[in-house]
């Protein structure tokens, strides 16, 4: 039984993101330690990077898939499974744990019905736990994409998620 390790050519061709791939892959293939580029913008034109474009990649680049997967794999900032629009990172780091952050984990998972690493079903959010954020002094945290709540407290999160409708 063969296991398909890449999409199919009837998915690939005329597909719009796969052509938009080709092109980046065009663009950066010859240059030298392009490949987080590529995955980058392939992540922002799929949306994740699920095992069959690590594969179309990897091939298209000339390079190895296990290599591929390991960057992947190794970069908090890509992602293997669909994410919401906006991705709650819940701090774990010693000083937020010391601070309550499993309690905001908790709330937030009783809040949105999911576990980290899950998508909402309207698509609008994913949970991560994440290590340190580096800042300790406003612990615990959270940090949605750009914007970082300190000395959250579990009854802050629905006023926090409410900014993101």
């Amino acid at each position: 039984m063969k296991v398909e390790t890449q999409p199919k050519p009837d998915v690939i061709k005329g597909n719009e993101n796969y052509s938009r791939l080709d092109k980046l892959i065009e663009e950066y293939k010859e240059k030298e330690g392009s490949l987080i580029t590529v995955l980058h913008q392939a992540q922002k034109i799929f949306g994740h990077l699920p095992r069959e474009v690590q594969i179309y990649i990897a091939e298209k680049m000339g390079i190895p898939f296990p290599e591929v997967y390991g960057v992947v794999s190794f970069y908090s900032l890509f992602s293997m499974k669909p994410r919401g629009k906006y991705t709650i990172e819940v701090c774990m780091g010693t000083a937020c744990y010391v601070k309550g952050a499993q309690h905001i984990l908790e709330q937030l998972k009783k809040e949105l019905n999911v576990q980290p690493g899950e998508i909402t079903p309207d698509r609008r959010f994913t949970i991560e736990t994440t290590r340190c954020k580096g800042a300790c002094s406003l612990a615990p945290i959270i940090a949605i994409g750009k914007d970082i709540y300190s000395k959250v407290k579990p009854e802050m999160t629905k006023d926090i998620l409410n900014n993101y409708e």
